[in-house]
């Protein structure tokens, strides 16, 4: 209704509007997001690891596992070696992090913990259980005890 008057007596000027624009692709790096917004990310990219990586290779160590003795001692050697370690340590993650996200999230969508404060605590609180429980059982895979 202002501008309609404004514009009515010829005055042209107008109130700044606030300006939202996309950040572009070489921005990425230096974004800065909430840890809620990272955790939810890492729920997406956790989840789909547990998919396309670790379903396959869980079902295929869990075949080679079944078909004999010989196939079994196989599995031991696939699974003693460094790089499968690595790989079930990241699916140990994907696994423990989606799991605490997703807790989080049953949270939310019963109201608890939706305010922007308790939002901050509970992603902290993920990534300190998630990490920690993530660290205990690489230290368990690794032999330390």
């Amino acid at each position: 209704m202002a501008d309609a008057v404004d514009k009515s007596l010829g005055n042209t000027q107008r109130r700044a509007r606030p300006e939202f624009r996309n950040i572009h692709v070489t921005q990425i790096a230096r974004y800065r997001l909430p840890l809620a917004g990272l955790v939810s990310i890492l729920h997406r990219i956790s989840g789909a690891l547990m998919f396309l990586v670790g379903l396959p290779f869980v079902l295929y160590l869990f075949q080679q596992s079944l078909t004999s003795e010989l196939s079994f001692d196989a599995y031991r050697a696939i699974v003693s070696h460094w790089f499968a370690k690595l790989v079930l340590l990241g699916l140990i993650w994907a696994y423990l992090h989606h799991f605490c996200a997703g807790l989080r999230h049953l949270l939310m969508d019963m109201d608890i913990g939706v305010n922007k404060e308790a939002g901050r605590t509970s992603a902290a609180i993920v990534l300190a259980v998630s990490l920690t429980l993530t660290l205990i059982l690489a230290l368990k895979l690794f032999g330390l005890f």
